[in-house]
């Protein structure tokens, strides 16, 4: 019994990983990664509904004008995760990101969670910004007189916070589904395919970023701006300085997403020295943007204003016909950026039961790369086809719970990890280290556990679920099949 207890924390040798990152052959993932796409891998994922979005709502709830200052405080907290997965990503360069490093640093049943909980991040999160940008499309159709019935833009399945589950009456959500199928189709052809189409988005959705703080900046109207942190109603979190507290934690989410640019790791041409550019310098960008969105929405129109689903559009009104002409672009910047939020995802996901195939925890035909495209397309399809049953099934807001949450439990153990790394195996090679250790490691993993704290109960249970059932799966297969191949195994397995 005590044997077998301490196989589950059986950890992944640092060498070993090492080996199989250098050991390419023929059926290995194609690296053609530069540091400039990583920059827009990660630029593609975080930006999306959280800037189109949460911005208004943070500022009308919470912040009030001062939602700047949230979001360099929300910067400042995720910089800190950023920085403990810049560590990892450029010392362990393999695709399984945040199930690797737990495996190398915590044993093998925390790298099973963290693999299962990723599903949650990277799957449910797909399905989930699927929805919105089945939300954003029948709107732009619809101001050009094209009508999707609800029926066939909506899910068929709804849920009341009192009553439980429901019929909507609706059948399926058609667009949805559609950008599932496009995005999964382009992942299989090939990554570099899947880059160049990211890269092209990511202008898009950047460009119209760009155009709305370039002209907006010139109509704001500084008495909205007074005053700049509104009084404290008398309730934590309703403006004043603990306002700006909440406001940050909940802009926290519109940063997550970096963590996809970890799973491309075997991609990347030169990955020790590229990865934190790719990791830091998205959060970076990302970054300047968010504040001067915020910064110009607020300019525009009074934060009280702003909780409404489209604040930059609100904002846009507020400056008369002057910048009308910039809500149709809006629009199909939101659809660009969901798009590739939408295909970062799936990959990610699709990388992460790659890795974990190659470790035996799940079943060796997920490994399997394609002899032409070299990508993985067992998983990728097997993603693609659970994302279209989601997407098309459920509503936005039980998807976008558990993306939360997943994320931020991968978080706390990549700092985690970071900290036990350090105290034991501090002669490791770090071609890049996290700074401040371990005031860095700690404050990420708190924050982000802070975080999880404050969702709701529900949530919680959710995720209790979801692990239970990964945990039966575990037990059943996972912990049986789980081995350290040697790299001729891996050889074979992959040419299946």
């Amino acid at each position: 019994m005590k044997q077998r207890f301490k196989k589950h924390f059986e950890r992944k040798p640092i060498e070993e990983l090492m080996i199989e990152v250098g050991h390419e052959h023929e059926y290995s993932l194609k690296r053609v990664l530069s540091p400039f796409h990583l920059i827009m891998l990660g630029v593609g994922v975080i930006v999306g509904a959280g800037i189109f979005v949460l911005t208004g709502h943070v500022a009308a709830a919470y912040s009030g004008p001062a939602i700047v200052l949230s979001f360099v405080i929300a910067a400042i907290a995720c910089g800190f995760a950023g920085l403990c997965y810049a560590e990892f990503a450029s010392m362990i360069s393999v695709s399984g990101s945040a199930y690797t490093y737990a495996y190398a640093t915590l044993g093998k049943l925390f790298a099973w969670i963290i693999g299962w909980d990723l599903i949650l991040e990277y799957l449910f999160g797909a399905s989930s910004v699927a929805v919105g940008w089945s939300g954003y499309v029948c709107s732009f159709l619809k101001d050009f007189g094209i009508i999707i019935p609800a029926s066939f833009s909506s899910a068929p399945f709804g849920y009341d916070v009192h009553t439980g589950w429901y019929l909507t009456g609706a059948i399926v959500n058609v667009p949805a589904i559609l950008v599932i199928v496009v995005m999964t189709i382009l992942l299989i052809l090939g990554i570099k395919e899947s880059a160049t189409f990211n890269n092209i988005i990511v202008v898009i959705k950047v460009g119209v970023i760009l155009l709305f703080i370039g002209f907006g900046i010139f109509f704001i109207n500084f008495k909205n701006m007074v005053p700049f942190i509104p009084p404290n109603t008398g309730h934590f979190g309703e403006y004043g300085f603990s306002g700006i507290l909440r406001g940050a934690g909940v802009i926290f989410f519109a940063y997550i997403g970096f963590d996809v640019v970890s799973t491309a790791a075997q991609e990347v041409k030169n990955p020790k020295r590229d990865m934190p550019i790719g990791i830091l310098g998205s959060l970076a960008i990302v970054t300047v943007l968010y504040i001067l969105v915020a910064f110009v929405i607020t300019g525009l129109v009074s934060y009280t204003k702003l909780n409404v689903p489209d604040p930059i559009a609100v904002a846009i009104d507020a400056a008369g016909e002057h910048l009308f002409w910039l809500r149709p672009i809006v629009k199909i910047g939101a659809i660009a950026g969901l798009s590739s939020v939408v295909l970062l995802l799936l990959y990610g996901q699709s990388r992460i039961f790659f890795t974990m195939a190659r470790d035996g925890m799940l079943p060796s035909v997920f490994a399997r790369v394609h002899h032409n495209y070299r990508t993985p397309y067992i998983t990728t399809i097997v993603v693609g086809v659970a994302a279209v049953i989601f997407s098309g099934l459920f509503p936005i807001g039980i998807l976008g719970e558990m993306v939360s949450i997943g994320t931020l439990l991968a978080f706390v153990i990549v700092c985690i990890g970071v900290l036990v790394l350090r105290y034991t195996r501090p002669k490791l090679h770090r071609p890049f280290k996290t700074p401040w250790v371990p005031f860095v490691p700690i404050m990420g993993a708190l924050v982000s556990f802070i975080q999880m704290v404050a969702l709701p109960k529900d949530t919680w249970l959710r995720l209790l679920i979801w692990m239970f059932v990964g945990f039966i799966i575990y037990a059943i297969y996972g912990e049986r099949h789980a081995h350290k191949r040697p790299a001729e195994d891996k050889e074979a397995l992959l040419i299946q």
